[in-house]
């Protein structure tokens, strides 16, 4: 566990990671929830631990559909999907958008490549991530979190640049434990 914490220590200053913003610290146990989602149009029920089964999972946080800033990001996270798929993981965009705005947001913006899904109050209250000075919108906070439940990388940035290569470079490092 040391060994994979250094290495994405060493994965988070390599691509100028900002962890300070996010309550939720490396090794905190990430709260199971349940939600609506939306993929390539198509509304189902996700579900965290589900998703754990199949590896690492990136839990993004974005304060709003269809703003300039988070589509750029939810279209750089589709443009690196097959790379994150290849290092195992699952990405999951997360707002306090309902589900509605994030069926055509999925398709949309996200290529239908992942999923994005709908943050309610415990969600945002779970992850600490709401946004301070807008209340009803979430911050812009990236967890990668490992098939056991644990936080294993943090990115808390308003500034959408960053969060792609960091939390891509924290799955491939831990991957290669």
């Amino acid at each position: 566990m040391r060994s994979l914490k250094i290495a994405l220590a060493l994965a988070a200053a390599a691509v100028g990671s900002q962890g300070a913003m996010a309550a939720l610290a490396v090794g905190a146990k990430a709260p199971d929830f349940t939600t609506r989602g939306a993929l390539a149009g198509k509304t189902f029920t996700l579900t965290l631990s589900h998703q754990l089964k199949r590896g690492p999972v990136v839990l993004y946080f974005f304060p709003k559909a269809f703003t300039p800033g988070c589509s750029a990001e939810a279209r750089e996270f589709a443009e690196h999907i097959e790379d994150f798929r290849k290092a195992g993981a699952t990405v999951i965009g997360m707002s306090a958008d309902p589900v509605d705005d994030l069926v055509a947001f999925s398709t949309k913006e996200c290529a239908g490549k992942f999923a994005v899904a709908s943050a309610g109050p415990n969600i945002v209250s779970g992850y600490d991530v709401a946004l301070k000075m807008r209340p009803g919108m979430t911050d812009r906070t990236s967890y990668v979190i490992a098939p056991s439940g644990r936080i294993a990388f943090v990115h808390s940035e308003m500034n959408y640049a960053g969060h792609v290569k960091s939390t891509l470079a924290a799955v491939e490092a831990m991957k290669q434990k």
